[in-house]
């Protein structure tokens, strides 16, 4: 079983940790896993850096585009994962852009995301129809779950949709905003969770966008299995580099 489903079958809330790969030296990618495993993290997000990262907010850009100066790519990203499962058990994502990945060959990298022990994807702007229609075998072929997003906006016949085709869980974003845009939730947004609860869907949902500390993740678990949390964390990097990763979780949990 993927360890994505084997995580989504534990009871209690979970907590998702993004960061940008490279961000914020090219060499902390392995320590930044290890440590937010160690200290009660169960699913991380591994950013690949994108020149033009179009659902991101201004943090993670920035981190982006730092990555990229540090010299992080595809190649080097796989280079540094080539060991990670001797260290690392947890859940392990990859969220980037379609165009690296397309450039690098979709059956080559998801080859070389089994080989070193990525257990899904996220791709923003990979549309589910395409995805559907052109890709899924080759996802499937690598064991490798996709994870689609869902807004407020998205109608109920597109959540059904991308209900019946995922295998994993569904990423439900807190708002139509671009990451780290937003503090709290309000009423709109909880009657937002509540709506998608009462769907039943077959995936469960985790929330992302928005995300900062206990009260936010409370709140995004309240009606979801699980919250993301990008640009805090991406913040607290850039302040205190990768000493202080216990701190910043014990904030959370």
């Amino acid at each position: 079983m993927n360890r994505i489903n084997q995580k989504l079958k534990e009871d209690k809330k979970l907590l998702s940790i993004y960061f940008t790969a490279g961000y914020p030296s090219i060499d902390d990618t392995v320590s930044i896993l290890q440590n937010l495993e160690k200290n009660g993290v169960d699913m991380i997000e591994i950013g690949l850096p994108f020149s033009d990262p179009l659902a991101d907010g201004p943090t993670i850009q920035a981190s982006s585009t730092q990555a990229l100066k540090n010299g992080m790519t595809t190649e080097v990203l796989f280079d540094q994962l080539k060991d990670i499962r001797e260290t690392v058990s947890i859940p392990l994502i990859i969220m980037g852009y379609f165009n690296p990945m397309l450039q690098y060959g979709v059956d080559a990298f998801c080859k070389k995301c089994q080989e070193v022990g990525i257990d899904g994807l996220i791709i923003p702007d990979l549309p589910v129809d395409v995805y559907n229609e052109k890709y899924k075998a080759t996802f499937d072929k690598y064991g490798l779950i996709n994870v689609f997003l869902i807004t407020p906006q998205t109608s109920v016949e597109r959540i059904n949709f991308i209900d019946s085709i995922s295998s994993g869980f569904i990423y439900m974003v807190s708002s139509a905003s671009v990451t780290g845009s937003s503090s709290g939730f309000g009423d709109e947004q909880t009657s937002y969770f509540k709506r998608i609860a009462d769907m039943q869907l077959h995936n469960p949902q985790i929330v992302g966008f928005g995300i900062s500390d206990n009260d936010t993740f409370t709140q995004a678990t309240r009606y979801a299995k699980g919250a993301i949390i990008g640009s805090a964390f991406i913040k607290h990097l850039s302040n205190n580099g990768t000493s202080k990763i216990s701190e910043f979780v014990t904030t959370i949990l």
